[in-house]
């Protein structure tokens, strides 16, 4: 025993030592002889090879550095120590003819202490990755600062080296600067301040508001909740839009995917939705039944953000609603982390009981900038050079979504991603993934778009795996058939164009399914209440307008929903309120129908006899 003791020791005074140490001004060399003894004696061996160079930018005292181990005694450090600790010092007051009185105190009780880090060194950069050697305990997605001030997550573990894709600043980066460890992954702020505000997936603001101070911070990757925490989708999330509500509804904590050709209207249903819940969160008299929108912007242009926010403002959405933004222009490494940080920003409010809704727009842009990322590290690739695990990119991030169950406070996070396709084509790569993942699509049809069918909702194709449990009363007995007439009816319809001899029955069908399609368009950022749908689907569904001219459907429409407003008051308020269609409500939606058709027919005619007449 005391042989291996032995050995041990000579072992250690045997091993060799480099050491470098920095300082503005050269050492005497008393100073380097005592400093060389002292290194001697910490270390436990006499080889230690102790290299003196002299670095300006350290403002006075020294740094020692061996291996990746940095002792930082240096002015600058304390510098950036009272530098943090500044930054989280909250004044009890605002009042400017004292802060300079706080800021002397500050001054003469600080203390610096010579801080032991972990640093590395930047061997190369280059397209937004830096290979950095000697951070050997280093952990996969840590986040890793450099010299310059920029900042980066580790990504590949080398056995030597550690790749870190950049965030920003990546030209400020320099072959032999260092790389320090933060010990803490990526996290996001978090908390009722965000509310109104636009941020990068960092956290930090791009609005011209206050910064974002003392907020919560929560790490952006945190597994899914159990099955156990869960309970069934079961609470409707009403959009606003015909469409959707009746059918392929949403519910809350339910995940249902938005797919689609460029240009077909994805963002306009997303904007709708949020827009909508401006009527719910006016109503509700709980906090807590208020409902909170996310909307992650990943490779939007910057213009496209601007309009986004620009439309919430004016429509009084911003109030409850977070904008989460890395445009085409911020690194693949911002965008890949964008959705991330929303889901996260949206798990505060699941977790204390409220209810939020995310939107990833979109999801196909996310998926290329994680492949731009994974070539670069030199990763292996698959199909269309995506990573193998692609899949997992997304389904990590889309089972967040969920309804708690009430022992977990009944919150709710609700996902919608927006995924693009080429000419239609859902079987590609990434559609495939993000259609199995999800409850649900709501498929939008170009042709449909172009032929003024907007929103331009494939009825064929669209589901929800949810179904009529996130309905209310009153829209399961208005929607119980339409889905089903207006599939019969575009089905027909492309048989229809090659005959012209039909029977009653298809002819009565084309005709009510035409004017179905008509009812179910709706201008951009005119989302209705539940009572204004049901009533236009009521009117559509029961016949009320098979005898209206098809180019009359809208102004019909719309004379009805305003002529309700005014005067039938009652009927809106009674669905409203009981979100039911009961016998009675019914009974007087009926009546009042059939009274404004009756008009509008008589002043049709009345109108075209004048036409005729003159």
């Amino acid at each position: 025993m005391i042989k291996k003791v032995s050995e041990s020791i000579q072992q250690k005074r045997k091993r060799r030592v480099s050491v470098v140490v920095e300082s503005v001004q050269p050492l005497s060399e008393d100073l380097q002889l005592r400093l060389h003894q002292k290194l001697k004696q910490v270390f436990e061996t006499d080889k230690v090879a102790v290299r003196f160079s002299l670095n300006p930018d350290l403002l006075g005292g020294m740094t020692i550095k061996m291996d990746s181990l940095l002792l930082d005694a240096s002015v600058l450090g304390q510098l950036k120590q009272f530098k943090e600790e500044m930054e989280e010092y909250r004044p009890p007051s605002l009042d400017l003819s004292k802060l300079a009185d706080v800021f002397k105190e500050k001054v003469a009780s600080f203390v610096g202490k010579p801080v032991l880090t972990e640093v590395g060194d930047v061997l190369s950069v280059s397209d937004g990755v830096a290979k950095v050697s000697g951070l050997s305990t280093l952990m996969a997605g840590e986040r890793v600062t450099f010299s310059s001030g920029a900042e980066g997550m580790a990504l590949n573990l080398n056995p030597n080296t550690v790749d870190v894709a950049l965030f920003k600043k990546a030209n400020t980066i320099r072959e032999g600067s260092h790389a320090y460890r933060t010990g803490s992954m990526n996290t996001v702020p978090v908390g009722l301040s965000l509310l109104g505000r636009v941020i990068d997936p960092l956290g930090n603001p791009l609005d011209d508001k206050e910064s974002l101070r003392n907020l919560e911070h929560r790490p952006i990757n945190v597994p899914a909740p159990g099955i156990i925490d869960r309970q069934k989708v079961h609470q409707p999330i009403q959009t606003g839009i015909k469409g959707i509500d009746a059918l392929v509804p949403i519910g809350r904590g339910q995940r249902e995917l938005i797919i689609g050709d460029r240009q077909t209207g994805k963002t306009t249903l997303i904007i709708d939705t949020i827009i909508s819940q401006r009527a719910h969160n006016e109503k509700v008299v709980d906090f807590k039944d208020k409902i909170f929108c996310i909307y992650v912007a990943i490779g939007q242009k910057q213009s496209t953000v601007y309009e986004v926010m620009r439309t919430l403002q004016k429509n009084g959405a911003m109030d409850y609603t977070i904008l989460v933004s890395a445009p085409a222009s911020e690194s693949a490494t911002m965008q890949y982390l964008a959705p991330y940080a929303g889901c996260t920003i949206g798990e505060y409010f699941r977790d204390k009981g409220m209810h939020a809704i995310v939107f990833y727009d979109d999801l196909s842009k996310h998926a290329v900038a994680y492949r731009e990322m994974s070539l670069l590290l030199k990763r292996p690739s698959g199909r269309e050079a995506f990573p193998g695990d692609v899949f997992y990119l997304h389904s990590r991030l889309l089972e967040r979504a969920a309804q708690m169950s009430e022992q977990k406070g009944g919150g709710s996070l609700t996902a919608i991603p927006v995924v693009e396709t080429q000419e239609g084509d859902v079987s590609a790569y990434i559609p495939t993934n993000v259609i199995s993942i999800t409850d649900g699509q709501i498929f939008l049809e170009s042709n449909l778009f172009h032929q003024g069918v907007r929103p331009a909702i494939n009825v064929g194709l669209s589901v929800s795996r949810v179904g009529s449990s996130a309905q209310s009363p009153a829209m399961k007995k208005v929607s119980a058939s339409l889905k089903l007439d207006l599939s019969q009816y575009r089905e027909v319809l492309t048989f229809a164009q090659l005959s012209s001899d039909l029977d009653p029955a298809t002819q009565a069908l084309l005709n009510r399914g035409a004017r179905l399609t008509e009812v179910m368009k709706q201008k951009p950022y005119h989302p209705l209440t539940l009572s204004q749908e049901i009533v236009s689907l009521y009117a559509g569904v029961n016949g009320f307008l098979d005898d209206i001219p098809l180019e009359k459907v809208s102004t019909y429409i719309n004379g009805l929903l305003e002529k309700i407003r005014f005067q039938g008051l009652e009927i809106l308020s009674a669905i409203e309120e009981t979100r039911d269609l009961t016998e009675e409500t019914e009974s007087r939606l009926k009546a009042f129908i059939q009274s404004y058709t009756e008009t509008f027919n008589n002043r049709s005619e009345t109108l075209t006899g004048a036409e005729k007449a003159a």
